[in-house]
Order: C-alpha cells, then sequence, then structure tokens
C-alpha cells in the first residue's frame, strides 16, 4: 500500500472532526480547472462563520418545478474533454503517479478511461479510450510488482487487488483474453490474505484496504468481465465480516449487532465504516439466503444505522458522535452522501418504505447542503455529492432527482465554486479529483446505468 494507512487515518481524522485548514498542493500537480485565489474566507449574508457553515456554499438554484427535463448532453461532453486534457496535461502516465492504487493514482485514471468507454454517447472514441485506459494502468502494475507486503495486496482502493480488478475489465474489452484472465488469477489468489480474522492490526473488514473492499472488487470485476467469481472464497470471506462484527459489537456492547472498527474509530459511513461493509454483504449474490442467520443480524444493524438518521437526514460520522446534535459532514465518506447507497439497497432487498424515506430525507439535506466547499470530487465534493441524485433517480423514476443531478453538473462550472472550492490534495485523481468528476458527469449521460464507481446498489 502506497499511502500508509496511519497517515491516511490521520488525514481522514482532521477531515472528520473538523479541522478548517488548507492542505498543501504541489503546484506542478494542481488543476487548471480549479486555481485558487487569494480569498480565504467565503462570506454570504445568511452564513457566520461557523465551520459547519464554511463546508458547504449556498444552494441558489432552482429546484425542480415539475417542468421537463432534458439532459444538456453537448455541455456536459465539453466538460468531460476539458477535464480530459487537463488531466492528460498534468497528470501523466508515470510510475510515481502510478502509486497509491486507485484511490489517488493512475489506475483511477484508467478506470475513469474504462468507465468513459462504455458510455454510449462516447461510444465513437470507444477504442481511443481504452487505449488510454491501458497506458494509465501500466505505471500501476509495474508499482504491484514491487508492493508485495501480503497486508497491503488485497485493498480495492489502496492497494494491489482493486488495480488488478481494473486491468482484468480493461483487458477483457480490448479482447487481451490472456492479460484478463492473468490479473482474475492474481486478485482471486488474493483471497486467501484476508481470511485470518485480524490479517491487518488496525481493522480488517472495511473498504479502502479490507475484507469487504476484497468483496467489492470480486463483484464488481465479475459483472464487468462476465466471470464468475469464486464463490467459496467469497462466501468464506463473509462470513468473516460477519463474525468479525459479532465479536466486535458484543466486546464493546454496542446497541448494533454487528460494529467495526478502523484505528480504534467506530466509523459509521461509507469510507471506513459499517455502512459500506453491510452494503457490500447484502451485494453478493445468495450469500444472505443461504445463511438466513447471517441475514438476520445484517439487517438489524441496518436498522441500527438507519435510527441513528437525524431530523435534517443526515447521519453521525463515528458513534462517538451519536449524541452531537450537528452532524456536519455531508460526504460519500462520512454522512448521508454514502449511507443512502446502503439505504437504497436495503428498500430494493426488503421492499419497506422506511429505507426509500430515509433515501429521500438524505438526498433533500444534499440539494440543500451538499454543494462542497472541498472541491469537485467523489470522496468528499460536488460530485460525489450529484451521484446521489442520480441513484434517487434510478430508484424512483423522479425526474426531480435528475434535475437535480443536472444542477449539480452545472455547478461544477460555476465561477463562484471554482473561486471558493479548495484544490483537492490530489487534483485529477479518482476518488479527490476531476477523474471522479469526469464519471459522474458521463453518467449524465446515462442515468439509466449510473452508479458510483464499484457501488451498483442494483
Amino acid at each position: 500500500m502506497c499511502v500508509p494507512s496511519n497517515l491516511f487515518y490521520m488525514v481522514d481524522l482532521f477531515l472528520k472532526k473538523g479541522i478548517n485548514q488548507k492542505w498543501p498542493t504541489l503546484r506542478s500537480r494542481s488543476s487548471k480547472l480549479f486555481k485558487k485565489k487569494p480569498v480565504e474566507v467565503f462570506v454570504k449574508t445568511k452564513m457566520t462563520t461557523s465551520v459547519a457553515k464554511k463546508r458547504f456554499l449556498v444552494n441558489q438554484m432552482p429546484d425542480f418545478a415539475e417542468n421537463q427535463v432534458e439532459v444538456p448532453t453537448e455541455q456536459i461532453i465539453k466538460q468531460i474533454n476539458e477535464y480530459i486534457s487537463d488531466i492528460r496535461e498534468n497528470f501523466q502516465p508515470t510510475e510515481r503517479n502510478g502509486k497509491d492504487g486507485l484511490y489517488l493514482g493512475t489506475a483511477g485514471v484508467a478506470y475513469m478511461y474504462y468507465h468513459l468507454s462504455k458510455v454510449p454517447a462516447m461510444g465513437a472514441r470507444r477504442e481511443e479510450l481504452l487505449r488510454e485506459a491501458v497506458e494509465y494502468l501500466r505505471p500501476a502494475l509495474d508499482v504491484c510488482t514491487y508492493e508485495v507486503n501480503e497486508m497491503n495486496i488485497p485493498g480495492l482502493l489502496l492497494g494491489n487487488c482493486g488495480v488488478y480488478a481494473v486491468a482484468s475489465a480493461v483487458f477483457a474489452a480490448t479482447g487481451e483474453e490472456k492479460e484478463s484472465l492473468r490479473y482474475r488469477e492474481l486478485y482471486n489468489d488474493a483471497a486467501k490474505y484476508c481470511k485470518e480474522l485480524n490479517f491487518l492490526p488496525y481493522g480488517s473488514d472495511e473498504l479502502f484496504v479490507g475484507r469487504a473492499g476484497y468483496i467489492c472488487g470480486a463483484i464488481w470485476m465479475s459483472r464487468q468481465t462476465a466471470k464468475a467469481f469464486k464463490t467459496e472464497d467469497i462466501f468464506d470471506l463473509c462470513r468473516i465480516v460477519v463474525l468479525s462484527g459479532k465479536q466486535y459489537a458484543q466486546s464493546t456492547k454496542t446497541p448494533s449487532s454487528l460494529m467495526y472498527s478502523y484505528y480504534d474509530v467506530e466509523y459509521l459511513g461509507a469510507g471506513h465504516g459499517i455502512c459500506s461493509i453491510l452494503l457490500i454483504l447484502m451485494s453478493v449474490p445468495g450469500y444472505l439466503d443461504a445463511n438466513p442467520l447471517d441475514a438476520k443480524v445484517v439487517q438489524d444493524a441496518v436498522d441500527y444505522l438507519l435510527s441513528l438518521q437525524d431530523e435534517h437526514g443526515n447521519f453521525p460520522a463515528a458513534t462517538d458522535e451519536i449524541k452531537n446534535q450537528s452532524n456536519e459532514l455531508i460526504h460519500w465518506c462520512h454522512g448521508a452522501g454514502g449511507v443512502v447507497y446502503l439505504m437504497a439497497k436495503a428498500y430494493l432487498s426488503w421492499k419497506n418504505d422506511k429505507y426509500l424515506k430515509a433515501c429521500e430525507r438524505a438526498a433533500d439535506l444534499i440539494w440543500e447542503k451538499g454543494l462542497l466547499r472541498k472541491g469537485p470530487g467523489l470522496c468528499h465534493g460536488v460530485a460525489g455529492n450529484g451521484y446521489v441524485f442520480l441513484l434517487l433517480h434510478r430508484l424512483t423514476g423522479k425526474d426531480k432527482y435528475l434535475h437535480r443531478a443536472i444542477k449539480f453538473s452545472e455547478f461544477l462550472e460555476d465561477a463562484h465554486f471554482k473561486q471558493m472550492a479548495r484544490v483537492p490534495d490530489n487534483p485529477h485523481s479518482l476518488f479527490e479529483g476531476i477523474a471522479g468528476t469526469v464519471c459522474f458527469l458521463s453518467d449524465m449521460l446515462q442515468p439509466q446505468n449510473a452508479a458510483f464507481p464499484f457501488l451498483d446498489v442494483f
């Protein structure tokens, strides 16, 4: 793993606890689309100087008014092309940039190109896009040849396996079946590394580096390549995840049937928390049907998390914030922007309207407070929150949500946003930067198939 787990934890803890500071950005890697101007504080008459109200820009865009909704295809393609040009100019496919897995490295850009190649509106450029995907994959694959620490291999977003999964999908798309098989076998072989209950000393079940991520990647790779995952291995890992969550919940006497910690923090959201772990368990075809006792504890844990949604529609970032009356983080990684995917999956699985209502409350909150100053990215940015509306559009068929997604895509071009938004530390990456923004914009062109990267709940 190229980004040390303890370093990632410290950065995440800053985000979670709300320390409002600017992170240094390397001038050579900054995005030309989000140049900083010498303005320190965003001031608006309706806003105070509190940290919470500095997190987002006030949404003054018109909400849906029963009018016909039309996706501005030409404008979105123009945006996509501008972002791609920025990436090609400022984030070359070098070994230095190939580090840090899917989350920050060139493998995430390769995913972006692969994702674009599947969008019908980009069909005329499919071969070109796949060539670019291969070019950006190569340095990440080279890095994997010397990143051989067994603890780091299974990681989806910050480990080798995420790179292997994208490589298998890309080479399947280019017709290079032997290469696709090679990386699929490397991926499958890595299951052995995460079958020990505590194979990581700081939390073995979360999405970025743990078992949930490994299972998630196996499901995604299977869908992309039309090749079955190794059911025995994946079911074994699911059983271990459930056992781990039970043991931790019992040892800490938590009110949830399952609970997990990452660096001694009981995260609740999608980034490192129970939310994404539960979502992945529910997404494994056939597992909960074959294991009704596990299905019961999973649903109980989902309902526990649902009980934590506040009156505004948000969720605490971690259990130590449950009594906090101000849940400030509205991101994919922490808060409603990520938990909504679990609630959508629960609604699709169990057909109970309480989960749909939770999704709708979260979406309303994100419309109000989801224009994040952190930038345009997926993990904690405008594109990540914009994906929530594409999810709700698929879930409900309501044009209101497509309208809101369009408005968030338009806001990315807003001059005030570009002036006030922070430049991410890794401005061209999949999860922090504009590679993820491109994925969101490309899914605007195919809203009927839109899905947050690796987390298609349908």
